[in-house]
């Protein structure tokens, strides 16, 4: 999948009533040592990274504030970062304070007792995270408890073209659109001479994908890889796939979707010959680019069946501040990292970082907007207005056992390879 960078202004979060002050008034409530400290931190703010400069600020505010300093050793992300971490942890030379990602790469530091939870420095600290929604903290899949306070994330939605809508006389889709009604608006759509759906099949089918699956399970369920094409989760890919199908049947993707490169699909969206297109929080940057009136673009709910609610999406926030054991066995340390986390993570500067991303906050970011474009504050309004996600399932499979169904998906469209061979293809693939 195309993934997500992580200096990409990713990924929308709830908004929700308030529930708790936690650090939302950006005051530090934590216990004030005498003795000032000097915490090691080790984050993904570095080079390129769009919040480089943001995270550089706070730090030295935060070093304001309190006194203590912090011995900074954040590098850009990548896997050379992820194993030097890895040996840092294994040499007992571990930071004071982790910005990481959450799951996989982090199973080891919680299974070797490494980190600590949130639920214990709870314990000592009941204010800890409080702004944020805990089931969007990015629980461990080691023990289902959270270990990280997130900042952002990233988001899948769909964007639209606003002025063939208009043309075509039809309502933008919205969190109530049905798949239904969906496929009755593209209809008109096409009708009117223009292209519902803008993707290219034969380079990037996954967001179609993603969505179709989707729509056919629950966002608790989705992330579940099946076992077998005729279990639960399998049903559900094929008949994803089998949605994927009627889509292409009704003529709603482009006419070479099929040969078609993303950049190609990607232009007819761009220059009002195509209505729809499902990409990532990324991709806000990328119309802005494409486009001389930006006012002619917005970001909506991916129409939902079933039990998937209009108001959920695929989405996630992938990595977060830990405080490891070491600092937190650390008396001289431990006020010091907590309170550094809860600076870093106040609904103001989350908003700052996130921008118009997924975050887990109660209240929803509130990014300064003064310089937005009405494509910027569709997205905020978008990711405000998210009520859950689910992670990419996608993810959870090699490239190689991906390659069945978004290799394939020629011939599963075409109906040259069937929706329940392609995703037994792909489950066999991935248990060899």
């Amino acid at each position: 999948m195309k993934r997500k960078a992580l200096s990409l202004a990713l990924a929308g979060v709830l908004t929700l009533s308030l529930a708790g002050c936690g650090s939302t008034d950006g005051k530090d409530e934590t216990k004030k040592s005498t003795k000032k400290v000097t915490l090691n931190v080790t984050t993904t703010y570095a080079g390129e990274d769009t919040n480089a400069q943001n995270y550089k600020d706070a730090v030295k505010a935060w070093e304001k504030k309190t006194g203590n300093k912090v011995n900074d050793s954040s590098a850009t992300s990548d896997e050379t970062f992820k194993s030097r971490v890895v040996t840092d942890f294994e040499a007992g030379s571990e930071p004071d304070v982790l910005f990481f990602f959450n799951g996989v790469d982090s199973n080891q530091f919680v299974e070797q007792g490494k980190v600590v939870s949130i639920d214990e420095i709870r314990k000592e600290y009941p204010d800890y995270a409080t702004n944020m929604k805990d089931d969007m903290m990015g629980a461990s899949p080691v023990d289902n408890k959270n270990y990280s306070v997130p900042v952002n994330g990233y988001w899948e939605g769909m964007f639209v073209n606003k002025e063939v809508c208009k043309k075509a006389g039809v309502d933008i889709p919205d969190e109530n659109t049905t798949w239904e009604q969906f496929l009755e608006i593209c209809q008109k759509i096409k009708d009117a001479g223009f292209t519902p759906v803008a993707a290219s099949l034969q380079e990037i089918p996954h967001y179609w994908f993603e969505y179709t699956i989707f729509n056919h399970q629950s966002v608790s369920t989705h992330n579940t890889v099946p076992k077998k094409a005729d279990d639960e989760f399998g049903k559900a890919w094929v008949s994803g796939l089998e949605d994927m199908k009627t889509l292409y049947e009704k003529g709603y993707f482009p006419k070479n979707t099929l040969t078609a490169k993303d950049a190609e699909t990607f232009q007819l969206f761009t220059s009002d010959k195509a209505a729809f297109l499902i990409d990532g929080s990324w991709k806000v940057g990328g119309i802005a680019e494409a486009v001389k009136d930006i006012e002619n673009f917005t970001v909506t709910h991916v129409p939902a069946m079933g039990d998937r609610k209009g108001t959920e999406e695929i989405g996630g926030i992938s990595m977060g501040y830990y405080i490891t054991k070491k600092a937190w066995d650390d008396e001289s340390k431990r006020d010091a990292a907590v309170s550094f986390i809860k600076h870093m993570t106040t609904d103001e500067l989350v908003s700052k970082f996130a921008g118009t991303t997924i975050t887990a906050l109660k209240n929803g970011a509130k990014p300064d907007t003064k310089d937005f474009s009405a494509l910027d504050n569709a997205a905020l309004k978008f990711s405000n207005s998210i009520t859950a996600v689910s992670p990419a399932v996608q993810d959870n499979l090699s490239d190689a056992a991906r390659q069945p169904v978004f290799a394939e998906m020629g011939a599963i469209v075409k109906g040259d390879t069937s929706a329940k061979d392609a995703v037994q293809a792909v489950l066999d693939a991935a248990n060899e």
